[in-house]
């Protein structure tokens, strides 16, 4: 084993890329929420980039390194400690046996990225160690005194480049997302689709991995017969009887009833993954 957890933090999940393509079977894409991040961390330290790594939500996680192993943080942006002194971050850091890390709550975004020489060694679930949060599949969220096993994943091309350092959005800043139209953008009057691209809308603090919940004035749907549930996809704006827009995130729901009318663009989806609540945002459609 190559780590032992101390404290877990608020929520501190196993997460790659995730394991799109079986919404048939009802399971989400799942993933890292903010999916550079996590590729940064990872070829950093020289794994692949869809190694399975910590998501650890506004720090609080403090974990003791059994065997030696070359670490790196990526994402949220705050204190972290390797034995007492702060480690840099969006760098490959290397830790001693016995070495303690801990996670400060971060000043700028919400969700650190770690990852560990080799990958956090958890089990496959068609083809992903992801947890994913709707359905419970997965690894369950990290535990006191649990243990987690290491370097079982091959060592990466070194030539794959390595993805640029976003900083993570200051909490007063606005977030700006591009999205296109959704399939049913016909069911709502012209005047909110200028409403969705025209004002600014603040994250709800009833948000989480399945979806971002946004506040501000409502939209109007005018088609109002009763939608039956159809499929659901990352990004998707859907938008249900109170006009007040979700998005959905990685742990999403496979199929919904109410009206989609938008979809954020993917790249632009990692910023949600470190938005807190009372973020404004804004849509450029």
């Amino acid at each position: 084993m190559g780590i032992v957890v101390v404290k877990p933090g608020p929520l501190t999940l196993v997460e790659d890329l995730g394991r799109p393509g079986w919404a048939s079977l009802g399971l989400s894409p799942s993933g890292a929420l903010d999916r550079q991040s996590l590729r940064l961390a990872n070829l950093l330290v020289g794994n692949p980039a869809g190694a399975a790594g910590l998501e650890i939500l506004l720090g609080g996680l403090r974990l003791r390194i059994v065997k030696a192993s070359t670490v790196a943080v990526t994402g949220a942006e705050g204190i972290v400690t390797l034995d007492g002194p702060e480690i840099p971050l969006n760098q490959a850091v290397r830790a001693a046996p016995g070495a303690v890390l801990d996670f400060g709550a971060p000043l700028f975004g919400l969700r650190y990225y770690l990852a560990v020489q080799g990958g956090i060694d958890a089990p496959q679930l068609l083809g992903s160690r992801s947890t994913d949060m709707l359905s419970g599949e997965g690894p369950a969220p990290l535990t006191s005194g649990e243990h987690l096993g290491t370097g079982r994943e091959l060592v990466r091309n070194g030539s794959d480049p390595l993805p640029a350092v976003r900083r993570a959005p200051d909490p007063g800043q606005v977030i700006v997302m591009r999205v296109d139209p959704g399939p049913r953008v016909d069911w709502f009057d012209d005047d909110s689709w200028r409403r969705l691209v025209s004002q600014e809308w603040t994250l709800s603090p009833d948000s989480n991995r399945i979806g971002a919940r946004l506040l501000g004035r409502p939209l109007k749907q005018v088609r109002l017969e009763e939608l039956p549930s159809e499929g659901m996809v990352l990004g998707a704006l859907q938008v249900p009887p109170s006009g007040l827009p979700t998005v959905f995130l990685a742990d999403h729901p496979v199929t919904g009833g109410y009206p989609v009318i938008a979809v954020v663009r993917r790249t632009d989806l990692d910023l949600l993954g470190q938005a807190r609540p009372g973020q404004r945002i804004r849509f450029l459609g």
